[in-house]
Order: C-alpha cells, then sequence, then structure tokens
C-alpha cells in the first residue's frame, strides 16, 4: 500500500499542477507540486532513497510533460540528493524545515535546469520577468510546502505512509 501511494503521489501532484493550480496561477506561475513533494520526502528519508524518488518523479514528470526527456529526472533526482543529505542536522518535527528546505530545493532544482538547458543549447531569455516568475514559484512552492510536510510527516508517522520496514 505504503509503495502504490508514493508511485500515486507525484502523479495526483502533476494532476493537480496541470489543473487546478493552473486557475490558481500567479503573475502566470503556477507552483512545482511534484518538486515539493520530492523535497519533502528528502527531508524524511536517506539520500539514497531520496534520490532514486527523486528520479521517478522527475521521469514520470518528463514523460507527461514529453520534452526533453532525463531533464527533470536528473534535476529531481540531484535536487533529492542534496537535500537529503542536508536532512541529517535538522529537527525534522519543524515546519520551518521544509518551508527551508522547499527554498532551497526550488533554487537548486532551477539552477540544475538552467544549466541543463545551456548545455544541450536550449534557448533561455534572463530577464527581470524571469526573475519575478522564478521569485513567484519559490514563495509559491514555500507555502504549499507547508500542507504537505504536515500530511506528509503524519502520514508517516502514523498513517498509510508509516514504514514497518527498514527506512
Amino acid at each position: 500500500m505504503r509503495l502504490l501511494i508514493l508511485i500515486l503521489l507525484p502523479a495526483l501532484s502533476l494532476l493537480l499542477q496541470s489543473t487546478l493550480f493552473g486557475f490558481y496561477s500567479i503573475y502566470g506561475v503556477i507552483p512545482d507540486v511534484v518538486l515539493i513533494f520530492v523535497v519533502v520526502f528528502a527531508l524524511l528519508h536517506n539520500y539514497k532513497q531520496a534520490t532514486i524518488y527523486g528520479f521517478f518523479c522527475g521521469l514520470l514528470e518528463d514523460l507527461y510533460v514529453g520534452n526533453m526527456i532525463g531533464m527533470n529526472a536528473l534535476a529531481k533526482g540531484l535536487t533529492a540528493y542534496i537535500i537529503s543529505s542536508l536532512q541529517v542536522q535538522v529537527f525534522k518535527e519543524n515546519i520551518i524545515v521544509s518551508v527551508l528546505g522547499v527554498l532551497l530545493g526550488t533554487i537548486f532544482n532551477t539552477a540544475l535546469i538552467i544549466i541543463i538547458m545551456l548545455t544541450v543549447n536550449k534557448p533561455l531569455v534572463f530577464n527581470v520577468d524571469f526573475l519575478w516568475k522564478s521569485g513567484f514559484q519559490i514563495m509559491y512552492n514555500m507555502v504549499l510546502s507547508i500542507p504537505a510536510y504536515i500530511f506528509y510527516y503524519n502520514s508517516t508517522r502514523t498513517g498509510w505512509l508509516e514504514n514497518k520496514g527498514n527506512d
């Protein structure tokens, strides 16, 4: 049951991202809900599990979007690795951890996407609009990280996502 839910979470996140949050965009910016769950997962699991989960979620997003297969898989996998490497030094019960984790995760993920796009000679426009949209996405992701973290944290402790094995 736990594995099924972990597979359905990014799928549901993609669905919400492309439907519901499309209607509630802020200046044309929608949150990266998949990234939020990848970061939350990385905050609560070891780097190996987080990297695999981040790669899987990114690959699912790449297949859904259908453009540059592997870009999001690589970026989200590396983001999950970095965040999970930092998580051993934090007090996980504090909600601020999720907000700061998503802040760092969004910045790192965006930087990786930019590097990948520049590497494959994909044209990018760096202007004030790009900075505003990046800033709004960071804030949007940070706000949504609070309910996502509360749901996920509680569910891993006493709910459907509780790992009764070797986590």
